[in-house]
């Protein structure tokens, strides 16, 4: 019999931020012992760096390029169809817990039910953060990471709290049904995305004393790639922290979330065998997208590089094989997974994870993330193929990194003539999954178009949350 399948999605997670992933401090030991029972993929990534695109190219199971919703002002409204409708069609109870970052709770969205859904702030997004021509856009005032950084509670925290809980009850009820029909339920949680504030004792795992130096900070000299200096520009959160010890807070906090996830992560899991559920569910975790925590000066996510760019990916369940797949994955191959789990067919840019962590290992697998949102001043296209990466930025000189070599993507291989047919081989394996120069304008134009429906420049720098998304209002 086909088992139920619980997807569990976090915000903002890097990959690297696991025990189970070979981080030297990070403590998760729930995902961790998820991952031993289970298959982690250890060079997994997002369609696109910024959570609206990336989870509206989840949910469809296409690129962001494919399905026109570049940014986080253009959620995903149940067009095109995805794998929940997929599910529907089919007659598989299938439905949500927790943030979402489509549009509407009443869109025709794939869940027969969305419980307590976090969507794009009134339903419109950042709307300004889509007017992207470097003279014409408006930075951001505030400060991305919120006012005040460090222990405590946020909306964000709580909102986990009430996910978690209605996750357990849901289980609970699902199980006094007596219904063996295989279930689909998908669960969002905020952590550990920005405000940057976590109950105390997981602020406390991670004292500020013990916490190394970030790389390639530029107060040692290091110089960011003109594309990412523009686009940092925007926000440029390095230049808003208060003084160094707050900097120091920041990283212990966002580490701190990481564990508060994990936390949470255990509590459903706990929550799924009380109600009898264990034996009998697949359970896959990952996350939208990274953050990159202090790194080149770089706080979010929205850049190609590792740290935001790289997901964790585990899969665990009855006849899932134990162990590491190093093959390339995907957040889409999540999307191929799920209508896979029950039988059906879905045409989507990814494969089915069981399939993939069987089959031999493929170095050579292409990997292909976009970007086109906040601060991006051009399209940025990336493609992982073998040890090679490379970052197109439109407009802008590449980066192409070798990351069997240089994992920490020290060292750009652009520039050096000993690579460059290496640099010509990638470019051109980028432009058999896209038209960089063609997509680049499609983008801008639907964005410059959206603006314009909204009432142009004046009206749109008023609409969308200032940074982060705030959850809808939880009643207990």
């Amino acid at each position: 019999m086909t088992s139920n399948l619980l997807v569990i999605m976090s915000d903002e997670h890097q990959a690297r931020a696991m025990g189970c992933a070979g981080h030297p401090f990070v403590k998760t030991p729930n995902l961790d012992a998820l991952a031993a029972k289970g298959m982690r993929f250890t060079d997994a990534y997002t369609p696109s760096p910024i959570c609206v695109p990336a989870r509206a190219a989840f949910a469809a199971g296409q690129y962001v390029h494919q399905i026109r919703l570049w940014d986080n002002a253009m959620p995903y409204i149940g067009e095109p169809k995805g794998w929940g409708h997929m599910l529907q069609t089919a007659g598989i109870p299938v439905e949500s817990i927790g943030k979402l970052h489509y549009r509407h709770d009443d869109d025709p969205a794939g869940f027969d039910v969305e419980h307590i859904a976090m969507q794009v702030a009134g339903g419109v997004g950042m709307v300004w953060a889509s007017i992207r021509n470097e003279n014409e856009r408006l930075n951001m005032p505030g400060r991305m990471l919120g006012d005040y950084i460090g222990p405590g509670s946020s909306n964000y925290t709580d909102y986990d709290d009430a996910v978690v809980e209605r996750t357990i009850a849901w289980f609970n009820e699902r199980s006094e049904l007596g219904d063996r029909q295989p279930w689909c339920l998908f669960v969002g949680l905020v952590a550990p995305h920005f405000p940057l504030v976590v109950p105390q004792p997981f602020f406390d795992l991670y004292p500020k004393d013990g916490l190394p130096a970030v790389k390639l900070h530029p107060s040692t000299g290091y110089q960011r790639h003109p594309w990412v200096e523009k686009q940092n520009a925007m926000a440029d959160t390095e230049a808003k922290f208060r003084d160094a010890d707050e900097r120091l807070s920041a990283i212990a906090a966002y580490y701190g979330l990481c564990s508060w996830l994990d936390h949470n992560v255990g509590r459903v899991l706990e929550g799924l065998n009380n109600a009898g559920f264990g034996n009998d569910t697949t359970i896959i975790y990952t996350s939208d997208h990274g953050d990159n925590v202090g790194a080149r000066g770089l706080w979010g996510k929205s850049n190609l590089y590792q740290e935001s760019v790289s997901i964790p990916l585990i899969i665990a369940g009855p006849e899932i094989p134990i162990g590491l797949c190093e093959t390339p994955a995907s957040l889409l191959d999540v999307s191929a997974t799920i209508p896979d789990h029950f039988g059906l067919e879905f045409a989507s840019q990814g494969q089915p994870l069981p399939a993939l962590a069987m089959e031999s290992f493929d170095a050579e697998r292409p990997i292909f993330s976009e970007y086109h949102a906040v601060g991006a001043v051009s399209g940025a296209f990336m493609l992982k193929r073998g040890r090679f990466k490379l970052n197109h930025y439109v407009g802008f000189s590449p980066e192409l990194f070798d990351l069997k070599a240089d994992p920490e993507e020290e060292r750009d291989l652009a520039d050096d003539p000993a690579y460059a047919d290496v640099l010509k081989s990638m470019e051109e394996a980028l432009r058999t999954i896209v038209d960089v120069d063609t997509v680049n304008d499609q983008a801008f134009a639907d964005q410059a178009l959206m603006v314009e429906r909204y009432g142009g420049r004046e009206k749109a720098v008023t609409l969308g949350a200032p940074a982060a998304t705030p959850p809808p209002e939880i009643h207990r």
